[in-house]
C-alpha cells in the first residue's frame, strides 16, 4: 500500500490547478461584478467576532466593516500598538461622521509563529465565559522568494502561520463558539490551494522528495487548511451549531507585493484592473461571516456527507475546492498529523464540545 502512495499532484491535476489560478486572476472582477463594494452588512449589534491579522490588508477591512455594522470586534494581532493606532483613527472618523456610539473594538495579542501564544490567547478569551459568534482566521504569510524558515516550534513558517496555528486556535476556542451558537469559523484561504499538495510524512518539506520554494510552502499550507476544515466540519455535531467555511478572497493587492521580484512588481502594478483591492478582497469573508444562509448550506453538505467543507469563492458563491482536497484519506491523515503537531489529543474536539478540559502540549498546560 505504501509503495503506491501519491508523492505529488499528477501533471493534469497540476495543469488544471494553474488554469484555475490564472482564470481567477483574469476574470475575478467580471465574476464578482454583481457584488457591491463595500459589501452591505446587516446590523451586527449582538455579535462578537475575533479577527486575526487585522492590522493590514483584508483583515483590517474585515475588522473595520464588522465594527461599523455594530459588532464587538476583537483584533487578534502580533502588533497591539499598530492595532490601537488604527482604532484611534477609526473612532475619530466615526465620531466626525456623527454615526452614533463609538465602535466596539478591542485588541488582544496573538503571534501565530508561537503556539504558546495561541494557547495563551484562547485561555484568556475562554476565561471570560462569554460567547464567540464568529472566528475569522485571516492572518497568513506568503514569503515570496525567501529561503525556507522555521518557527521556534520547529515547523515550516507557512505551514504554522497559515494552517497549524489557526487549527489550534479554532479547536481551543470551541467552548466559546458553543456558547455563541449558532457560530462560525471562517478560514481565509486562497485559490493557490489548487496547486498545493500535502505530504503528511513531510509537512516541513525537508525530506528532499519535493524541492522547497515559497510557492510550495504556501500552496500546501492552504490545501492543508481546506483538508483539516473538511474533517472539522464533519466532526462537529449538528447540535453544536458551529459552521466551518473556507473562503477565497481572490487575487488581492496586499503587502505580499513587497516581497515580489522587481519585474513581477512592475507587472503587478500594470494590471490593477484585474487585481482586487483589500476592500474587494474582504467581501467573501464578510459574506461567510454574516449571511443567514451560510449555516443552512453547511448543514446541507453535512447531511449529504459531502467530502469537503463549504468553500466560497471571491464572488461569494459556493465552489468546489481542488480535486486533491476531495481526497478523504489524505484529509484524515492531515487531521491526525495536525493534532499531533499542535499537541492535542485525537478526541480534543469531542471532549471540548462536551465541556471537558483538555491538555495541550503548548502553553501553560491547560488547553
Amino acid at each position: 500500500m505504501t509503495s503506491s502512495k501519491k508523492e505529488g499532484l499528477g501533471w493534469m491535476e497540476w495543469m488544471r490547478g494553474w488554469v484555475n489560478v490564472v482564470y481567477e486572476m483574469l476574470f475575478q472582477r467580471i465574476m464578482a461584478s454583481h457584488l457591491h463594494n463595500p459589501m452591505p452588512l446587516p446590523p451586527l449589534n449582538d455579535i462578537t467576532c475575533v479577527v486575526t491579522g487585522s492590522t493590514s490588508g483584508i483583515g483590517r477591512e474585515i475588522a473595520r466593516q464588522l465594527a461599523e455594522s455594530g459588532a464587538h470586534v476583537v483584533m487578534a494581532v502580533r502588533n497591539p500598538k499598530a492595532a490601537h493606532d488604527l482604532i484611534q483613527t477609526w473612532q475619530n472618523d466615526w465620531s466626525l461622521m456623527g454615526l452614533g456610539l463609538p465602535l466596539n473594538i478591542e485588541v488582544m495579542e496573538l503571534d501565530l509563529l508561537s503556539l504558546d501564544s495561541v494557547v495563551s490567547f484562547a485561555q484568556a478569551w475562554n476565561a471570560r465565559l462569554g460567547p464567540l459568534h464568529v472566528l475569522i482566521n485571516n492572518a497568513g504569510i506568503f514569503s515570496i522568494g525567501e529561503p525556507q524558515k522555521f518557527s521556534k516550534n520547529g515547523y515550516e513558517e507557512h505551514m504554522q502561520v497559515n494552517h497549524l496555528a489557526p487549527a489550534l486556535l479554532s479547536i481551543l476556542l470551541l467552548p466559546s463558539l458553543v456558547r455563541g451558537s449558532p457560530s462560525r469559523i471562517i478560514n481565509v484561504n486562497s485559490v493557490m490551494h489548487y496547486v498545493g499538495f500535502v505530504d503528511t510524512e513531510d509537512m516541513n518539506v525537508v525530506s528532499g522528495k519535493r524541492k522547497y520554494t515559497s510557492l510550495v510552502g504556501y500552496a500546501s499550507s492552504k490545501l492543508a487548511q481546506v483538508m483539516f476544515s473538511s474533517v472539522l466540519h464533519k466532526r462537529l455535531p449538528a447540535e453544536a451549531g458551529i459552521s466551518v467555511v473556507c473562503v477565497s478572497p481572490g487575487i488581492v493587492h496586499t503587502n505580499v507585493a513587497r516581497d515580489l521580484p522587481r519585474i513581477v512588481q512592475a507587472a503587478y502594478h500594470l494590471i490593477p484592473y484585474f487585481i482586487f483591492s483589500a476592500q474587494e478582497g474582504s467581501r467573501s469573508a464578510l459574506f461567510a461571516a454574516t449571511d443567514p444562509q451560510v449555516p443552512e448550506y453547511c448543514e446541507l453538505l453535512k447531511a449529504d456527507e459531502w467530502p469537503v467543507c463549504a468553500f466560497l469563492s471571491q464572488d461569494c458563491r459556493p465552489t468546489n475546492p481542488s480535486e486533491e482536497a476531495h481526497n478523504t484519506e489524505t484529509s484524515h491523515e492531515v487531521w491526525e498529523k495536525t493534532l499531533e503537531m499542535i499537541g492535542l489529543p485525537s478526541d480534543a474536539v469531542e471532549r471540548l464540545i462536551e465541556g471537558e478540559e483538555i491538555i495541550c502540549k503548548y502553553g501553560a498546560n491547560q488547553g
